[in-house]
């Protein structure tokens, strides 16, 4: 039952990353501080070990370290590093690759959706004047934390820390 409960825990606070992200710009540290201090007792509940727990750790601070060397260059946010690498933790070796994977493809679809959004908005009348703010204005960045939600959310059924629990 504590099991369930925390990954619920990791899904909700997904959304709950993607959600900021979408209307604020946003990924608040709360969320991916609150993910990696869950991921304690989800290891004990989940029968990581310390094989896995030390994987699941090497996982997560190897993530950390590729996504501090996206975000330098300014392609990556650092609110998103920060999830990933959280979300890598809870996903551990080799999982994380699949979440890594899905995350991605859902930020290239999430991509082409907002170019699309962007052409098609200013020519809706009623959006026109509306669009400062929104990720539908010119040059507003991408909220990647609903890409990495999404991959999140999709690696979660198929990953080893969902099928500890014999479901």
């Amino acid at each position: 039952m504590t099991a369930q409960i925390l990954l619920l825990a990791l899904a909700g606070l997904m959304l709950a990353a993607a959600w900021t992200d979408a209307t604020r710009f946003l990924i608040p540290n709360w969320i991916s501080g609150a993910l990696i201090v869950l991921w304690i007792p989800a290891a004990f509940a989940l029968g990581y070990g310390w094989t896995g727990a030390g994987l699941a750790l090497l996982t997560g601070f190897a993530v950390l370290a590729a996504g501090l060397a996206l975000w330098a260059p300014g392609w990556l946010g650092g609110g998103d590093v920060k999830l990933l690498a959280a979300g890598a933790l809870w996903f551990g070796w080799p999982d994380a690759v699949a979440f890594l994977v899905w995350s991605m493809l859902a930020g290239g679809v999430l991509a082409v959706a907002l170019v699309l959004a962007r052409r098609i908005a200013p020519t809706i009348p009623q959006m026109a004047g509306r669009l400062t703010g929104t990720a539908l204005a010119p040059g507003a960045p991408a909220p990647y934390g609903i890409a990495i939600a999404a991959g999140a959310l999709i690696a979660l059924p198929r990953s080893q820390i969902f099928m500890a629990l014999g479901l």
